[in-house]
């Protein structure tokens, strides 16, 4: 017996699905989720996110730039089973129920990614509804977490990927966390971006994209948070293994 079921991960977690003319499913898989390690049935870092949500409880869950819209899904998958669970009580609504709500950041602009469910009708906005914010993350920031005093329970930083972004989104959003909040950093592993293979006719700026693994490396020996990098690069040289997951918390 598994603790998770597989069809399921395959059908909503790992895959979008829709069904043809002639009735037949058809997956197709989550955008860019072999940057997580991701599969058909294997959720990668994934699995890391699902399990700091339902450890902390946490309710209120933002996530700062997402192609896919992998994390998202597991964030709203983790407190609908808290509620499922018996863990969380009351209103079960994922759009702020007393389960809390999913929130997305993104200014979806094609930098560093396109992304594929800012549509209503996408295969995450209907099943998984998240609140979503199509705007640079430090204006949501101000206008809307600022504004309404919201505090996050569970951050996950995938947006800008330059040093300067993830360390400006990083640097604001912690200032709003909750008293035992988590905040993950995405994209962490420097030897996975030393030797990614980049094709002759595509210009890859890397200073752009190796961000969040110089900032790590700044916060190692930092007086205020606690820091844990996890890497798995090259452990199975024919499987997809994660981009780096850092975790914090405050000491």
């Amino acid at each position: 017996m598994e603790l998770f079921n597989r069809e399921y991960t395959k059908q909503y977690l790992t895959n979008n699905h829709k069904i043809d003319d002639a009735g037949n499913m058809i997956l197709e898989p989550v955008k860019y989720r072999w940057t997580h390690g991701a599969t058909d049935l294997h959720l990668g870092d994934g699995l890391m996110i699902y399990s700091l949500i339902q450890f902390n409880r946490a309710k209120i869950c933002v996530c700062i730039g997402t192609g896919g819209g992998f994390i998202p899904r597991l964030m709203t998958q983790a407190r609908k089973d808290l509620w499922e669970q018996k863990i969380f009580g009351g209103n079960n609504s994922t759009e702020w129920g007393d389960i809390g709500t999913t929130i997305i950041i993104d200014a979806s602009n094609g930098v560093g990614g396109f992304t594929d469910w800012t549509d209503e009708n996408s295969f995450l906005r209907q099943h998984f509804s998240p609140q979503v914010i199509l705007e640079t993350s430090e204006r949501a920031y101000y206008d809307y977490f600022v504004r309404q005093d919201i505090k996050i329970d569970y951050l996950h930083i995938d947006g800008d990927h330059s040093y300067e972004g993830v360390k400006k989104d990083f640097e604001l959003y912690s200032k709003i966390m909750s008293e035992n909040g988590i905040i993950t950093i995405h994209d962490t592993d420097q030897n996975y971006h030393n030797t990614f293979l980049v094709p002759d006719n595509q210009k890859v700026d890397f200073d752009t994209f190796d961000g969040p693994a110089k900032f790590i490396k700044e916060l190692e020996n930092d007086n205020e948070w606690n820091l844990v990098n996890l890497k798995n690069f090259s452990m199975f040289d024919k499987k997809p293994t994660s981009t780096g997951l850092a975790i914090l918390t405050r000491k």
